[in-house]
């Protein structure tokens, strides 16, 4: 255990850090589970506006540290092939 009142402080406020960071994680999951659903469904027209939210999301993540910006880009780029794929079908 810590010695000094610091070292206690440090440790509340990592431990509130990693439950944002799940929670976050966690809103990113079920968004994109979502959005695959929507496209399983072909509803392509929602599936776009679920797609903005998600990039949105995914760039605010990125931006506050909790996931890396490369990880970022690759799922935005992933996401984003999927869903012009299936419009162009």
């Amino acid at each position: 255990m810590p010695i000094k009142r610091s070292s206690y402080k440090e440790l509340r406020k990592s431990k509130i850090r990693h439950f944002k960071n799940i929670s976050s994680k966690s809103e990113l999951k079920t968004l994109a589970k979502s959005f695959e659903k929507l496209l399983s469904d072909k509803k392509i027209d929602e599936a776009k506006k679920e797609m903005n939210n998600l990039v949105s999301k995914i760039d605010r993540a990125a931006s506050k540290g909790v996931i890396k910006n490369n990880t970022a880009s690759r799922k935005t780029s992933r996401l984003m092939k999927k869903l012009s794929s299936l419009a162009k079908t």
